[in-house]
Parts: C-alpha cells; structure tokens; sequence
C-alpha cells in the first residue's frame, strides 16, 4: 500500500537525520520543489538542510523515537520523542509531511518541551 512506503520514508528521513546523516536524507527523500514551514527558516531545502547539520555537530548524541505514524494519502503525520542530549526531557514533536512521487515535498513540523512536572498523569506519549 502507498501510504506504507510515505510512511516508512518519513521515519528514514527523519532517522537519517538525527543520526547526523542529513545529506543522505535530503538526496533520498527530499523533491527539488521543496517546501518547508517553520518560520524560524526560509521554507527552502537549503537552509533548512543546513541548520540541520548546524543541529547535528551541537548535538551529536540527539535522540528520535517514533511514538506514531499515521497516513492519509500522500501525507504522514510522525510524532516523536526527541531529545538534543541523552540526559535532558527533551521534546514531543509532530512532522507533517506530504508527498508527490516517492518524494518529500512539504514539511511542517510543531513540538512542545517536555517539562518537568505536570499535573497530567498519563504523560505526553
């Protein structure tokens, strides 16, 4: 099923990534026509593929785990548990990605930090 392989694409880019493979990543899932949507970042590949290397020689030791993956179509929504250093709390974060072809061609991306003490028992994740 299609949806399958988005998925499995956003989970290796975003593996690729935090691992500190980001030009293995934009080369294989990342369209020319790229668009990105934080708005700490220009929306092109290019910067945003360069902060990401910026992110990876700061935090070498960062951590993703996949918590979800949902499709619909050709877009996959990937919630995460990322951390910039094994000892810290770190983030719940949600990609959003949309495909045209087997290519990445939008990104969203929103993430809230995990804070020390909270009222809410069953956690972020």
């Amino acid at each position: 099923m299609i949806s399958n392989i988005y998925k499995e694409a956003s989970v290796s880019f975003l593996q690729l990534v935090a691992s500190g493979n980001i030009r293995e990543a934009f080369e294989r899932h990342i369209a020319t026509d790229f668009r990105h949507h934080n708005p700490y970042f220009r929306g092109d590949a290019e910067s945003l593929m360069v902060a990401m290397e910026e992110n990876a020689v700061q935090s070498p030791n960062k951590t993703l785990e996949v918590k979800h993956t949902i499709a619909d179509g050709n877009t996959v929504a990937v919630h995460s548990h990322i951390k910039q250093h094994p000892e810290e709390l770190g983030a719940a974060v949600i990609h959003i990605f949309r495909f045209e072809g087997e290519r990445i061609v939008e990104l969203w991306d929103v993430g809230q930090v995990i804070p020390e003490e909270s009222p809410n028992k069953h956690g972020m994740f």
